[in-house]
């Protein structure tokens, strides 16, 4: 699927994701992984999960509920990672997006200890820092974010804001008061929005976003460790 702009003007790009269309499939992080080439153990997008208990709507008893919760660069207006890079190494362009200079970062680790959305990493070849910048080289081709071309629910609405008849502005439109951001104590104003944070995701699922490095490859394994001890405890050592 193709995006094209159809103004005037220069493009400023927005996205939006519907928590409530999340299926948790992972799709999108692949897909990232892929197509910006992302080592092991590194995410520029990654989707947790959350368990919680609920009323079931239907019989009204408690119930257990997963939600999901893709996350990526938040693109910030106030974006902490640009003011700690001594390099300049960081900018935030005109059409929205927060980018990393390769040929100015000098791999000191400042961009990734400042941003509290988990959303850098440093290369281990190259050691530059590395980010989401909604796949730059695709819209420059006239497409969609890996990301959103995959998203087999619809969860991601992407577009140019400049652009009355784009998808973010239908949505905008549409859900512009349901529409929040993750961790709004942090005031950096991020310009990715969410739908069903509170709701369909509770606020207690922020926490699993670390702040001050990378997302953790070994998350899902941690988080579900006391669930699975008693099936995989440590068999006793004989001795002799």
């Amino acid at each position: 699927m193709k995006m094209t702009a159809h103004t005037a003007t220069a493009p400023k790009w927005g996205m939006a994701l519907d928590l409530e269309r999340c299926i948790g499939c992972h799709a999108c992080s692949v897909a990232c992984k892929v197509e910006n080439s992302v080592p092991l153990g590194n995410f520029r997008t990654k989707v947790y999960y959350y368990d919680f208990t609920a009323i079931n709507p239907f019989n009204k008893k408690e119930t257990m509920k997963r939600a999901f919760l893709p996350t990526l660069c938040m693109q910030c207006e106030d974006a902490p990672c640009l003011s700690a890079c001594e390099q300049d190494a960081i900018t935030r362009d005109l059409d929205g997006i927060v980018r990393i200079n390769d040929d100015k970062c000098d791999g000191d680790r400042s961009c990734i200890k400042a941003c509290p959305y988990g959303a850098i990493h440093q290369d281990p070849v190259t050691k530059l820092a590395d980010k989401c910048d909604f796949c730059s080289h695709r819209l420059e081709a006239d497409l969609l974010p890996a990301c959103v071309e995959v998203c087999p629910a619809d969860v991601f609405a992407f577009g140019d804001l400049n652009d009355p008849a784009s998808r973010i502005n239908a949505f905008n439109q549409r859900h512009g008061k349901e529409l929040s951001v993750l961790k709004p104590e942090e005031k950096t104003r991020p310009a990715v929005k969410y739908r069903g944070i509170g709701t369909v995701a509770p606020r207690a699922m922020e926490k699993k976003i670390p702040k001050g490095h990378n997302h953790d490859p070994f998350s899902y394994e941690v988080d579900t460790w006391s669930q699975l001890q008693s099936t995989f405890a440590r068999a006793p050592v004989k001795k002799g």
